[in-house]
């Protein structure tokens, strides 16, 4: 059973999962931590948080674990072999994935937690780093229905629109139908400013204007002031958005769908990526139609 005197352990203290563990610890929860960057939970440590000083250490001491990582390969990293999540977390410890990962990777650990009487989610989340500060993130989970009962008030705490969306692996499957989503709605944002921009418009009172009617998506009203404010800072990092259009195509491909609107944001970004700008914000793909 999940309480408040249940310890949760958090592997990843990015820009989103220092945040989600934050509000977890401003709930009341006693936090452990481990990340390859200690610097980078100094934070929460000092809000008492408990460092830990391996994923192996951290799994013995929590009874519930987060992982908020890179790619899936830093996830195959923290849950298998032998100093992984899964030898060493107890029987019954709850382990929520919530990076976004490849659905196949996710029914792979629940698999392998099985065996060891582990229980195992996939929750990636949506919202950037505004969501994850304010606990108002879309979390898609896949996993047991008993499983997310019992740890959904710690995703009420991090998040607004929690929804099972089916077993393991559904929850990375709908993170790649968001981000197939945002991938040309974010060429259509950088593409209408430029135009504006050339009609001689004031851009800022053409969001005004078109950013609540039928154009209007996440991208318009939050990325776009952005750009225009010359903000490239992450909220999200072109280099995790190409890895999101990579796992989606490669997924695609798996299910016989050809996606050309995503190839061409693959390709758009990569070539942003190219020019440095893997560890800036999305919005950065501005740079390119405005000829940087």
């Amino acid at each position: 059973m999940v309480s408040k005197e249940s310890t949760i352990g958090i592997i990843g203290a990015g820009v989103m999962g220092k945040s989600m563990a934050r509000n977890l610890q401003k709930s009341g929860y006693p936090i452990n931590v481990f990340t390859r960057t200690k610097e980078k939970a100094r934070e929460l440590l000092e809000n008492n948080a408990t460092w830990k000083d391996s994923v192996a250490e951290l799994a013995k001491d929590s009874d519930v674990i987060i992982t908020m990582v890179g790619y899936p390969s830093d996830v195959e990293g923290v849950y298998f072999g032998s100093a992984g999540i899964i030898e060493n977390a107890r029987q019954g410890t709850y382990v929520i994935d919530m990076t976004t990962s490849k659905p196949t990777l996710a029914v792979e650990i629940a698999r392998k937690a099985k065996e060891r009487n582990i229980h195992a989610m996939d929750a990636p989340v949506s919202g950037g780093d505004a969501g994850a500060k304010n606990g108002t993130l879309a979390i898609m989970v896949g996993g047991g229905q008993e499983s997310f009962d019992e740890v959904r008030p710690l995703f009420e705490i991090m998040g607004e629109n929690i929804i099972l969306q089916g077993d393991v692996g559904a929850g990375q499957h709908t993170k790649m139908v968001n981000q197939i989503a945002i991938a040309t709605n974010m060429i259509g944002v950088c593409e209408a400013i430029v135009y504006a921009k050339k009609a001689g418009l004031n851009p800022s009172l053409v969001l005004d204007s078109i950013s609540t009617g039928a154009a209007g998506s996440f991208s318009l009203s939050k990325l776009a002031p952005r750009m225009l404010a010359g903000d490239y800072e992450p909220g999200f990092y072109v280099k995790h958005f190409i890895k999101d259009m990579t796992i989606a195509l490669d997924s695609a491909e798996e299910m016989g769908l050809s996606m050309p609107g995503v190839e061409l944001s693959h390709q758009l970004y990569k070539e942003l990526a190219e020019k440095g700008e893997n560890d800036s914000g999305t919005q950065a793909l501005i740079k390119l139609f405005e000829g940087y």
